[in-house]
């Protein structure tokens, strides 16, 4: 018996990919997706380094340390990471009982913000405490999918079948695009919108209902638009940004400047010319040009590689979810993936002039406080989610309280 488990552990040893594949592909209960994992933790890597190189200028003029922002940063990713870390050992179940208080809490908060919020750059969007400032739109977001998750399951076949079961969740998404917009916040309301929308079409929503809510939605943010100034030039700006390049245009001429100068290889780390506080916002928003500035087509498309990756592998887990009749773990693990999709792809269409300019950070990898704890938070639940759907199969529970 010992020889035969020398002579087992020596043909593998000869075979370092037969190793690496069945750890890869374990499928046991104490273990968690490796390969979500291994993306996110790459993804976080990259977004310490360029958040380091990008905001040197600027932490050194405001704060007389070069690293002022990269402490900073990591202050944020620890606390993010103790975040992850009580998400991942609390019961999916909990989050589906829970849903109308999470709720109503994302309400309060967004009410708060109103209230006794912090004004910066004309926007209430921030709640003080202590030290540290909480974006109450971050975790409103979170809170507002699950309920969505939820009702999906709940409601299923209201929602399939009737108006009534369709229109209560807009309802509930309404408010919160009120609140925010009070604000204000379009950015995160197009973000709920959009990945509201491709829930219910997924849930089994009617083709003329999801065709009408999207030609709607579309409506209302054209009406926004148009009767609001400073989004008016937004737009104005991003349909021809040199017609005023040190006006209107100058944030996005400068980031394609960025992507201009990149070339295919970058001008190398740390080389960037714009964040030398010619393109604003260089760490958060628009970092990706920083990124495609100092490391090039090959560089940026290496980071969209992984953030696709890490959107495919959220999907898969809820399909997984969904075929094992995990039905609250699928739709809330397809909703945490659009959501972190989408905003990924506006992030990355206005640092390209693809879209209008709107303030909404990349995932993972811009600098930022409650969005950098609230998406970790995010990728703990699809840990857990994954983790429950390969440890308990069909007899997971997937029923909850109805409403």
């Amino acid at each position: 018996m010992k020889q035969l488990a020398l002579d087992t552990l020596k043909t593998q040893l000869q075979n370092p990919l037969h190793i690496i594949t069945n750890w890869w592909n374990a499928d046991d209960g104490a273990a968690y997706d490796k390969l979500f994992l291994t993306l996110l933790l790459l993804i976080l890597a990259v977004g310490v380094v360029m958040v380091t190189s990008a905001s040197v200028p600027v932490a050194a003029r405001l704060h007389g340390n070069e690293l002022h922002f990269t402490i900073r940063h990591l202050v944020y990713l620890g606390l993010g990471f103790s975040a992850a870390l009580v998400v991942i050992n609390i019961p999916v179940q909990w989050w589906h009982n829970s849903n109308m208080l999470l709720l109503f809490t994302g309400l309060a908060l967004l009410i708060a913000v109103l209230l006794f919020g912090r004004n910066v750059n004309g926007s209430t969007r921030w709640l003080a405490i202590g030290p540290i400032g909480l974006q109450s739109a971050e975790p409103a977001k979170l809170f507002f999918f699950v309920y969505l998750s939820s009702y999906l399951v709940r409601r299923h076949e209201e929602v399939r079948e009737n108006l009534k079961g369709f229109l209560k969740p807009l309802l509930v998404l309404f408010a919160f695009a009120v609140l925010l917009l009070m604000q204000p916040d379009l950015g995160t309301v197009i973000v709920m919108f959009a990945t509201a929308v491709a829930l219910l079409f997924l849930a089994g929503a009617k083709l003329w209902q999801f065709f009408g809510l999207i030609f709607t939605g579309l409506m209302a943010i054209g009406v926004l638009i148009i009767y609001s100034e400073y989004r008016w030039k937004r737009v104005t700006a991003f349909l021809d940004p040199w017609a005023d390049p040190f006006g209107s245009g100058y944030q996005l001429t400068q980031s394609l400047m960025a992507f201009g100068r990149g070339g295919w290889f970058g001008q190398g780390l740390g080389n960037s010319i714009q964040k030398l506080e010619y393109l604003p916002e260089a760490h958060t928003d628009f970092i990706l040009a920083v990124i495609a500035e100092e490391t090039g087509f090959i560089g940026v498309t290496l980071l969209l590689a992984l953030i696709f990756m890490l959107v495919y592998r959220a999907l898969w887990i809820g399909q997984r979810a969904l075929a094992k009749n995990m039905s609250f773990h699928g739709f809330l693990a397809y909703a945490l993936a659009i959501w972190i999709g989408f905003q990924s792809a506006v992030n990355i269409g206005v640092a390209t002039g693809a879209l209008p300019t709107k303030g909404l950070t990349l995932p993972f990898v811009s600098s930022g406080g409650s969005s950098l704890i609230i998406m970790l938070a995010t990728a703990a639940l699809l840990l857990r989610i994954d983790f429950e759907v390969r440890l308990k199969g069909k007899h997971a529970i997937s029923g909850g309280r109805n409403d």
